[in-house]
């Protein structure tokens, strides 16, 4: 059982950066691929980024590319999400989520779930 929680959101003007932190317990976290979904009101939840067991492969949604960074330290446990030049359509409710996963897929099925972070980017 893996339990993840997040931290680092809050409340930025557009143009601005945020650093998420997802912080995860249990002894296997390097064998997890770890994503970070966003759920915008009235929306889908999506991934917006996923980071294979070493870092050695990403993937970033069209909408993030060049502005968000995905990265982990399976020392500390913790995967995370830089956020620079943040956009109003970037506020969501964002998740970060783990599975475990013997072939690179960033789009299968996550089995763990973190309680999620508000980000908000005014205009």
């Amino acid at each position: 059982q893996v339990q993840l929680v997040e931290s680092g959101g809050g409340l930025v003007q557009a143009g601005g950066s945020l650093r998420l932190s997802c912080a995860a317990s249990g002894r296997t976290f390097s064998r997890y691929v770890m994503g970070w979904f966003r759920q915008a009101p009235g929306k889908e939840r999506e991934l917006v980024t996923a980071i294979s067991w070493n870092g050695g492969a990403t993937y970033y949604a069209d909408s993030v590319k060049g502005r968000f960074t995905i990265s982990r330290d399976n020392v500390k446990n913790t995967v995370y999400l830089q956020m620079n030049s943040l956009k109003p359509e970037d506020t969501a409710v964002y998740f970060c989520a783990g599975m475990e996963q013997t072939t690179w897929f960033p789009k299968g099925q996550y089995d763990y779930w973190g309680q999620g972070t508000q980000v908000t980017v005014s205009s």
